[in-house]
């Protein structure tokens, strides 16, 4: 069907599109509502070498150097930003942190690109909270930071590295304050709008089909009425001579 066809039908229906769009509108304005809002909040950190260097020499007569091993090859730095990645975004981590499973509260952490199994990518830990609460983004931000921290500095005392070698990390970015996110509510409305548009053109011709399939009903009664009360010939009686004697 064309264009001018379903806009025809539209406006001859027009009560029924109508009364879809008012629907629809009372729909999309109830999922806005009840979707509620999330907050979201980041924070940056980049880790960094000591200006002496991954070395630390132990004796000045016999030159003995002692290593930190996640500096011990290239692209060190790389390499602990993504393994400081891959231990935050464990189950296990984030329960620890009290984020629990489809809770108001979620974080995401990457080394700078959103796809935290592609190693060797940056030397920096970017962390994003997102909550219903304002408060709770910016808070579990803070909380992952200082968890960052923490392992860090305990893989490296796991592996024995010279404190004077430790790799340091430094907050670039705090935990900024939370703004809202309504792109997923949005989102949601616009879906919402589309459905009942094409709810308004289907309700249009569904009525316009039972509109005609009515009119055809009556046409059909009214031809088989006028057929049953159709003038019919009668026979006059014929006149029979009667004899008298």
């Amino acid at each position: 069907m064309d264009f001018w066809a379903t806009t025809n039908v539209v406006l001859r229906r027009w009560y029924v599109a109508v009364t879809a769009f008012l629907l629809t509108l009372a729909g999309a304005y109830g999922v806005y509502l009840a979707i509620p809002v999330k907050y979201v909040s980041t924070g940056v950190m980049v880790l960094t070498m000591p200006t002496t260097g991954p070395f630390q020499v132990t004796d000045s007569k016999r030159p003995q150097m002692l290593i930190n091993p996640l500096l011990n090859f290239d692209g060190g730095l790389n390499m602990s930003a993504s393994i400081l990645v891959q231990i935050l975004n464990t189950p296990e981590t984030a329960a620890e942190l009290g984020v629990v499973k489809d809770g108001p509260v979620t974080y995401t952490v990457n080394n700078g690109h959103p796809n935290p199994e592609l190693l060797f990518s940056t030397p920096m830990v970017m962390v994003e909270g997102k909550s219903t609460v304002p408060a709770q983004a910016q808070g579990i931000v803070r909380s992952v930071v200082k968890r960052v921290r923490a392992e860090l500095l305990r893989r490296q005392r796991q592996l024995g590295a010279p404190p004077s070698t430790y790799i340091t990390i430094t907050e670039m970015v705090p935990a900024t304050t939370p703004l809202p996110q309504r792109n997923g509510k949005l989102r949601f409305v616009a879906a919402v709008l589309v459905l009942g548009a094409l709810a308004g053109l289907a309700s249009s011709f569904a009525t316009e089909s039972v509109a005609a399939g009515l009119r055809r009903r009556r046409a059909g009664k009214r031809s088989t009425a006028g057929h049953d009360h159709s003038p019919s010939r009668e026979t006059a009686p014929r006149s029979t001579a009667v004899l008298r004697p």
